[in-house]
């Protein structure tokens, strides 16, 4: 049983794989890149966008301000500017257990494989 090490393996990811990551369409990452200045994203040749780890954070606080926490627009601007990109603690503990359930899911699921 082999347990992935690293989930990190990339640099950047388009606009579709972030889109797919945190479970937004690509128009609502380009809006957000619009009303966050904390979301920029490099572009490559032909405007192609390429988030990295760090952008992909300041986009998952985004996500976690607006959809989960239900604040407007303005509000989670303030809330960005006053924590920073660094961000919330408590965001960083919850990306951490979502971490640690996937996890144990995993060896879960290996071990109801290993039994059968």
């Amino acid at each position: 049983m082999a347990l992935k090490k690293h989930k990190n393996l990339k640099l950047y990811y388009s606009i579709s794989e972030v889109a797919t990551m945190i479970g937004v369409n690509e128009t609502t990452l380009r809006f957000w890149e619009k009303e966050f200045p904390e979301i920029n994203p490099q572009k490559a040749g032909r405007g192609i966008r390429q988030y990295s780890h760090e952008d992909i954070e300041v986009v998952r606080k985004v996500h976690h301000l607006l959809k989960e926490k239900g604040m407007t627009i303005d509000g989670a601007r303030q809330t960005l500017k006053q924590t920073g990109k660094g961000g919330d603690v408590r965001l960083d503990v919850l990306k951490r257990l979502k971490f640690i359930r996937e996890e144990l899911q995993e060896l879960s699921k290996a071990m109801s494989d290993f039994e059968a």
